[in-house]
């Protein structure tokens, strides 16, 4: 979760998250990142969600009207003007939870190790604990302890899909 540089916005975006986690694993999404930036003489406040099997924009239109009602309840956002934003996770952001791991089986994914090398593979299986990766045929089991960024990479003219 990020914030903008204005004071308190830290404390807000924890209060946000904290507000419509419950409302969103109730629909089944998880709360990817909440994010505060300022837009002139209003806020913008984007959300990123995520589910097995992706996001629907039934997902997104649902998640937006739980989450209007969790903010309107509550002092979370106080009394400034904001513009809300909900969004799929995105393929920029980093793997970073089991479950990322899990929603990408078959793509491809860069990875720096803690040791400061570089592996490109195809995830494989995962669990709580590591995942499996394809590297030219090779299969290579690499905990998360061991991962300090992972990135999918997009794949214009991928042959052979799962």
């Amino acid at each position: 979760m990020s914030s903008s540089q204005r004071p308190g916005a830290d404390a807000t975006v924890a209060a946000v998250s904290e507000a419509v986690s419950g409302p969103l694993e109730e629909l089944g999404l998880d709360v990817e990142a909440v994010e505060l930036t300022p837009a002139g003489k209003r806020r913008v406040l984007r959300i990123a969600i995520d589910t097995d099997g992706g996001v629907t924009l039934d997902d997104v239109a649902a998640a937006t009207r739980a989450i209007n009602d969790v903010i309107d309840a509550s002092e979370a956002m106080g009394e400034h003007p904001y513009t809300l934003e909900v969004t799929s996770r995105g393929v920029d952001r980093p793997l970073t939870e089991p479950r990322h791991w899990r929603r990408n089986r078959s793509r491809l994914v860069k990875v720096t190790l803690g040791d400061g090398s570089v592996v490109t593979g195809r995830i494989g299986d995962s669990d709580e604990e590591q995942v499996s990766l394809d590297i030219d045929g090779t299969t290579r089991t690499v905990p998360y302890a061991d991962v300090t960024k992972a990135l999918v990479q997009i794949e214009f003219n991928r042959k052979g899909k799962d």
